[in-house]
């Protein structure tokens, strides 16, 4: 995503960000992706899908939805978020949806960056591979009946692993729609 505001300043430039100034605020900004997007899928089995993932910069694993960015592969740059959340949910946990519909989006961190998020609901989920991630990106595939998911996410937290606070907005979709 490049930054909007016209008064902004670049003050560094990487392949994958850039940290920006407007006035006194610095910011960072994703320079090789457009947006990101979280894949909420509820199987036939009434199971949600989630991931587990070291992350470097937190130095432990997280507990997320299938997500990723949109726009990053080669060639790819416009790439439609829909499309986007359909290529990762089969890349991170081997599902393929037969439809995606857009739930809501938002800022990730208002204060730190301009990234907004995309959150879509995967319709009539089937397994159709392993998942794992691509580019030795390691993830673990969890599926939990939605009745135990908040017990399970406990049990998470208690083994020390960190729950991203995505996965809470995603299951209030989750939870209101009561359906797949």
């Amino acid at each position: 995503m490049q930054p909007a505001h016209p008064s902004m300043t670049e003050l560094y430039r990487g392949k994958f960000l850039g940290l920006y100034q407007t006035g006194t605020w610095e910011y960072c900004s994703r320079t090789n992706a457009h947006a990101v997007v979280v894949v909420v899928a509820l199987n036939e089995q009434e199971e949600l899908v989630l991931t587990e993932q070291f992350r470097p910069p937190l130095g432990c694993s997280v507990i997320e939805f299938p997500a990723g960015l949109a726009g990053d592969e080669p060639g790819m740059s416009d790439e439609p978020l829909a499309e986007a959340a359909a290529r990762e949910l089969e890349e991170e946990v081997g599902y393929r949806a037969q439809s995606m519909k857009a739930l809501t989006s938002g800022p990730t961190s208002a204060g730190l960056t301009d990234e907004v998020i995309y959150f879509f609901q995967a319709n009539q989920p089937v397994r159709v591979g392993p998942g794992g991630g691509v580019g030795g990106e390691n993830i673990t595939v969890h599926h939990v009946h939605r009745s135990e998911i908040h017990a399970w996410l406990e049990q998470q937290q208690n083994r020390g692993l960190m729950v991203d606070p995505k996965v809470y907005a995603a299951l209030y979709f989750v939870e209101r729609s009561g359906a797949t």
